[in-house]
């Protein structure tokens, strides 16, 4: 397997991120070694939260939410997945997969042999995270997610199925302004999840120089009219990293991809999103089971206002009857970044309590 390491020197202009690095080194399938970054911030005695982070960002989105952390005496540790951030980036599309992301980070977990954990995660954070609880309950104390979910699809209608494969395959050139109005309906009644979320798959996929720090800018940032119009021109253009008006954020986002060939990760993984049934469909369902049983603290945290997980709440509230909903704090898909005071609050509450 060919791995890809960002140079640190790509990070060093980040002020709003002084974390020294941790790294660990795993064992892949074929026995190619892959190294794992996370932060690890606060009092090394303090209780644990596990912050999972999701797609196409990395562990720098908890970056405004870990000074309020660390004032409530918490210890943070955040980890990259692999292909992200600091960690290292296997090359090829075949190299991902939901199951080889639960094995590389339940490894992880496991070599740090961290315990009595609090856990949160977001987006692709809750995913593999709740699988990673799955894995290895008995290090896990409290377990928060939002904006997330366990998916387990077996009876997807068949025409949706279809939908989704001939969309897929069709030879649609998606644009950001037509998978953002795409994402923006899909919280929609009217409309098969599966069929919303799949513009945003194609998109990811088939964009070789995913544009995420204009993507990011776009979701968590406030630009002007004027700027998000001339950043949109030079994505357009396939020229987005010359952007020369790019905001920290947008810097912060591209940072970990010196250019197209790092960027597999954010490309590959949102097709492996379980909307319609696949190789994980058994897996989600083993996991699932855990969580039915599950007489531990779980609490659910969504944003409320985020078109891309409305509605998942009501299915995590069924697969776990212990579990208890937090009020929405609103805040958008990556509510981390902008309500980071509120969501802070809420999980420092849950796990003091």
């Amino acid at each position: 397997m060919e791995i890809l390491r960002t140079p640190e020197k790509y990070f060093a202009n980040l002020k709003d991120y002084p974390y020294e690095p941790h790294y660990t080194t795993i064992s892949t399938h074929d026995d190619s070694k892959l190294r794992i970054h996370h932060i690890d911030v606060g009092p090394e005695d303090g209780p644990i939260i596990l912050c999972m982070h999701g797609q196409p960002v990395w562990s720098y989105l908890y970056t405004k939410m870990i000074p309020f952390f660390s004032d409530a005496g918490i210890r943070v540790i955040c980890p990259d997945l692999p292909g992200y951030g600091k960690s290292d980036k296997p090359a090829a599309r075949e190299d991902y997969s939901f199951q080889r992301q639960v094995d590389w980070m339940t490894d992880w977990l496991k070599t740090n042999d961290f315990k009595n954990i609090s856990f949160f995660g977001q987006d692709w954070g809750g995913l593999i995270g709740l699988r990673m609880v799955a894995n290895e309950p008995d290090r896990f104390n409290k377990v928060a997610m939002g904006n997330t979910g366990l998916p387990y699809n077996p009876d997807v209608p068949f025409d949706v199925v279809d939908k989704v494969n001939s969309f897929r395959e069709s030879n649609l050139k998606l644009t950001p302004v037509t998978m953002f109005k795409q994402v923006r309906q899909m919280d929609s009644k009217k409309t098969h999840p599966a069929l919303k979320f799949m513009y945003w798959q194609k998109f990811c996929w088939e964009t070789v120089d995913l544009p995420i720090g204009f993507l990011m800018e776009q979701s968590m940032g406030k630009p002007s009219t004027i700027q998000r119009l001339l950043y949109l021109a030079f994505v357009n253009l396939g020229i987005s990293n010359y952007f020369p008006f790019k905001s920290q954020l947008a810097k912060a986002y591209d940072a970990p991809f010196p250019n197209d060939k790092y960027k597999m990760g954010p490309r590959a993984m949102p097709s492996h999103v379980p909307t319609i049934p696949d190789e994980s469909l058994e897996a989600q369902r083993i996991a699932r089971d855990v969580f039915k049983h599950w007489d531990k603290p779980f609490l659910s945290v969504f944003a409320g206002d985020d078109p891309v997980t409305n509605g998942i709440e009501r299915d995590v509230l069924n697969m776990c009857p212990n579990a208890k909903s937090a009020e929405h704090i609103g805040g958008g898909h990556f509510y981390q970044w902008t309500r980071p005071k509120e969501l802070s609050e809420l999980l420092i509450n849950f796990i003091k309590q």
